[in-house]
């Protein structure tokens, strides 16, 4: 199983910055899903995000909202996108990393959901709804199965909830670039150079940042800010779902590329 930590030990050895492209399983389809998942590991990916459709989803903005609306409504589910994964992962080099909720882990048991997605092969979780408080309930368990918990950092956060995340968290640092949702936006703000450089005086972990950045010239200024990786979700989601299947692969797969040769 490709390992996260292991994954960022070998991009900070090439001085490579990660491209993590997110995409919500399910839309328009799963098997277009299986087929976004083979195009951006050929394309560049050095790790992939998966959302999860949730009916709920408070952190996402309104281009992956209507996604996971439209996945839902074609009837997907955890357990859908779990069968859809099995025989996928073994096939991609960038590691997967599952975006969901905490109230499906909950329902549906936190060791045993961690083992179900351990099984299939994934190897990290965004909970972008788990409190620092409860985190512990999560990360004891995943450490012992082999799946890493990754933690978010928000722009308001104190300097002591920073250190408390940081040392806490799994894999990378999730530093979200902007107050609110996910989206799109013209500008990425000059204050996620302050934060990466807050978060390196308390870890060495590394840092990746998103919420916000859509065009490869923002990808390049975080970089250039010191981030260690680039997580993309909107544009992507946004690229996949126009025009045809067909017409939507080809496009990530061209928006990815040019990401990557922009952090090359």
């Amino acid at each position: 199983m490709a390992v996260i930590s292991d994954c960022f030990a070998k991009l900070t050895q090439n001085q490579q910055c990660a491209l993590i492209p997110f995409i919500t399983a399910g839309d328009p389809d799963l098997e277009t899903t299986a087929s976004a998942l083979q195009i951006l590991d050929r394309s560049g990916a050095d790790m992939i995000e998966l959302g999860v459709p949730y009916s709920d989803p408070l952190a996402d903005g309104p281009v992956i909202q209507a996604a996971a609306t439209r996945a839902l409504q074609r009837g997907t589910t955890l357990d859908k996108v779990l069968d859809m994964l099995k025989p996928v992962i073994p096939s991609l080099k960038a590691p997967i990393i599952l975006f969901t909720y905490y109230n499906p882990i909950l329902n549906r048991g936190i060791e045993q959901f961690l083992q179900e997605i351990a099984d299939i092969g994934v190897a990290g979780l965004v909970v972008p709804d788990l409190p620092l408080e409860e985190a512990d309930n999560l990360l004891e368990p995943a450490s012992k199965i082999g799946i890493e918990v990754i933690l978010l950092i928000a722009p308001t956060s104190s300097t002591e909830r920073i250190e408390a995340i940081a040392r806490a968290s799994q894999g990378f640092i999730y530093l979200v670039s902007v107050t609110g949702v996910t989206g799109m936006r013209s500008q990425i703000e000059s204050r996620v150079s302050d934060l990466i450089t807050l978060i390196r005086d308390v870890t060495d972990k590394p840092i990746g940042v998103g919420f916000g950045i859509s065009q490869p010239e923002q990808a390049q200024q975080v970089r250039a800010w010191g981030a260690d990786a680039i997580i993309i979700g909107s544009a992507i989601v946004q690229r996949l779902a126009e025009g045809t299947p067909e017409q939507g692969l080809s496009a990530i797969a061209n928006f990815c590329q040019n990401l990557k040769e922009s952090l090359s």
